[in-house]
């Protein structure tokens, strides 16, 4: 199974909602162990970015926000998981 590892931004990110919707938390880490066995297909309509955010993936945890991680061989890091592409 690949490691998973969080940016300082990501980390901040998932504060703000540990203080608002219990239910997002667990959605974004159903994501998570889903990206584990699966980085590139699966929960959340994954998708990779283009432009500037080249070589980073993208999954919707709703309309409003999206989980944004890379993937390098065993490790995954998440990069942000708060808005649309803001980090």
């Amino acid at each position: 199974m690949r490691i998973v590892q969080f940016s300082d931004t990501a980390l901040k990110e998932l504060h703000l909602y540990k203080f608002g919707n219990q239910k997002l938390v667990f959605k974004i880490f159903e994501l998570i162990t889903d990206i584990q066995k699966t980085p590139f297909t699966g929960l959340g309509k994954p998708e990779p970015l283009v432009g500037n955010l080249s070589g980073f993936w993208s999954r919707r945890i709703t309309d409003e926000h999206r989980l944004i991680y890379t993937v390098k061989e065993s490790i995954i890091t998440i990069i942000g998981c708060y808005g649309h592409y803001q980090f």
